[in-house]
């Protein structure tokens, strides 16, 4: 069977992924740390999903803010999976016991556009255990 150009040898593979890491910063690096997770649990990667599609995202949590509205109080979490960010936000709520800024998770729930960010309202939520 004749190899092409666009089939590398596994070895070149390996040597070109390893060259890329000794290059790359430690943000690409953890970017594409938190996509291979992601690819693992079956996740669908933050920049393919679509609005109003029913959607599993997985990555870490960047940051969690409250605020303090007179009518509905919200919890909102950005979470980041390597390839984009998507906000999560529950209604009602002030603090959830695990959701804080490093905390790693899945969640799920129909994505919203809002301000042209993408957005689910009320996600379930499973949180991943904590690095050691």
């Amino acid at each position: 069977m004749a190899r092409t150009d666009s089939d590398p040898r596994p070895e070149e593979s390996s040597v070109r992924r390893l060259f890329r890491r000794l290059v790359a910063s430690d943000s690409e690096l953890d970017a594409e740390d938190l996509q291979e997770a992601s690819a693992r649990i079956g996740a669908t990667p933050v920049d393919e999903c679509a609005r109003g599609g029913r959607v599993t995202v997985s990555g870490r949590l960047t940051s969690v803010v409250y605020t303090p509205r007179t009518n509905l109080p919200t919890l909102e979490a950005e979470l980041f999976d390597g390839t984009g960010t998507v906000t999560l936000v529950w209604l009602g709520r002030r603090r959830i016991p695990g959701i804080e800024p490093g905390r790693s998770l899945s969640a799920e729930g129909r994505l919203a556009v809002r301000d042209d960010r993408k957005v689910i309202y009320n996600p379930r939520y499973t949180l991943e255990p904590n690095a050691s």
